[in-house]
């Protein structure tokens, strides 16, 4: 699940107690996490998410306490650029300035929060920002209409991708629970009932038993939807196929040998426009034959095209890694 779904999530659970938000609002030069991540801190101790890769989390949650306990929000200032810093003793070197503020979030908890965890399960975009300035910071609310000021900082959080896995066979439990870690909406699709059930998947957004042509009537295929057949069966990767080549989504992948899906295409006979649109045999080069190991090349192929990259090493990654 996604970091800021399970803080939202956790905010409505203990709802009646306050928490600390630390959120990361500004950088200047380089930091292991971009503006918009988020720590939290639950009045009985318990903490979700993080502003850095663990050098910054033992001060921020000291001044979460702080905060905790006053009620007066804190704008935190974190300046590693010294080329000897030696931050609390661990010279972190990562030659950066982050700000990250510091705020109550009150027992009844603001209309963020429950628009965010209700956006969230339905796939809907949440346009939230945090004042972060002045003598009176207005700290994370929803972002109104109007021009985004100093001192304020805006984000939107996007909907999750959706991931739609036809096949309940073993070797799609792996790659549900990976990609349900990783943050996506995933709709687990078989015909066969002893297969699709909950009970096996349960990381899965949804279950359903369906064949090709009744997944395409029952499922919204957007702009972020990406599917994998992997049913192991040959007339219902036929199928699935058949009802989703002339759909227009951003991703399709085949799992299995090339020569079987080349037999799979000729039976159905589609334009080769269709034809090319599928990603086959599924996955990256990464090696491994396991149905971990599978479910990982599966998912790193499919994250790089959610995000327009070429799979490569960041070594050769000419500038920025995140620009």
């Amino acid at each position: 699940m996604r970091e800021i779904a399970r803080i939202a999530h956790a905010l409505q659970v203990t709802a009646g107690k306050p928490a600390a938000l630390a959120t990361l609002v500004t950088i200047e030069g380089s930091s292991y996490r971009r503006p918009g991540a988020r720590l939290l801190l639950l009045a009985d101790g318990g903490r979700i998410g993080s502003i850095s890769g663990g050098c910054l989390e033992e001060d921020v949650l000291a001044r979460c306490q702080r905060v905790l306990a006053s009620g007066e929000p804190e704008l935190a200032v974190y300046d590693t650029t010294a080329e000897n810093d030696l931050v609390w003793g661990v010279g972190l070197g990562c030659q950066g300035v982050v700000r990250i503020f510091i705020e109550r979030v009150p027992p009844v908890r603001p209309d963020w929060v429950a628009t965010v965890a209700e956006n969230l399960c339905f796939r809907r975009n949440t346009c939230v920002e945090t004042g972060f300035a002045g003598t009176s910071p207005k700290g994370t609310r929803l972002a109104g209409e109007s021009a985004a000021e100093a001192g304020v900082f805006r984000t939107t959080v996007v909907a999750s991708p959706a991931l739609v896995v036809c096949g309940a066979g073993d070797d799609a439990q792996p790659l549900v629970r990976l990609a349900k870690e990783t943050g996506w909406h995933v709709t687990v699709a078989d015909p066969r009932p002893a297969y699709a059930t909950a009970e096996r998947f349960p990381a899965a957004d949804r279950v359903l038993v369906v064949t090709g042509p009744e997944l395409v009537e029952r499922l919204t295929l957007d702009e972020r939807t990406f599917v994998v057949v992997m049913t192991h069966r040959y007339e219902d990767d036929r199928e699935f196929l058949r009802a989703l080549l002339p759909r227009d989504f951003p991703y399709l992948g085949q799992l299995g040998p090339r020569v079987r899906t080349e037999r799979l295409l000729a039976e159905l006979a589609l334009p080769e426009v269709l034809r090319a649109k599928l990603h086959a045999p599924v996955g990256l080069d990464l090696g491994g034959n396991e149905p971990e190991t599978v479910a990982l090349a599966i998912l790193a192929e499919m994250q790089a095209r959610l995000n327009e990259r070429t799979p490569g090493f960041l070594r050769d990654r000419p500038g920025p890694i995140h620009a």
